[in-house]
């Protein structure tokens, strides 16, 4: 997805810092859970990704928007959000080769799992906390 398309799926009509609210628990996502976020306890810290569906979905019915792996999208990295397109689509640069990453990872803080945190890397990347989603544009629901 664009980096427009992937926080408004993972925000699903929230404009809380995270889809289920204004904080975060390793109840609610996998991070790591040795840092804390706010006022919250530490939780568990998992060192590995989880199956699909271990922790409850969006509004969208989407699951792992926060945590788990980090996600690319389509974008190229830009350090801010001047000369953005308008219409959420992809927007690109002559390198190419530094994209977008969202969501945050099974092994950072529960503050990289925020719904507008925004990262970076080089495609070249090669992690077992990277990960991509698989977008159909237009499919209808059934």
């Amino acid at each position: 997805p664009s980096e427009a398309e992937w926080e408004y799926a993972c925000r699903a009509g929230t404009t809380t810092p995270f889809h289920f609210g204004e904080t975060i628990t390793t109840d609610l996502a996998n991070y790591n859970g040795t840092y804390t976020y706010a006022s919250e306890p530490k939780g568990k810290y998992l060192e590995r990704t989880t199956d699909v569906g271990s922790f409850p979905p969006n509004a969208f019915g989407l699951y792992d928007m926060h945590g788990n792996v980090w996600e690319w999208c389509q974008d190229d990295w830009h350090d801010n959000y001047i000369d953005a397109p308008k219409d959420g689509s992809v927007w690109t640069s002559q390198s190419g080769n530094n994209k977008l990453l969202r969501g945050g990872s099974w092994y950072l803080s529960p503050a990289s799992c925020r719904s507008a945190f925004r990262s970076n890397n080089y495609l070249d990347l090669y992690d077992d906390s990277v990960g991509f989603r698989v977008v159909c544009s237009g499919a209808a629901r059934t």
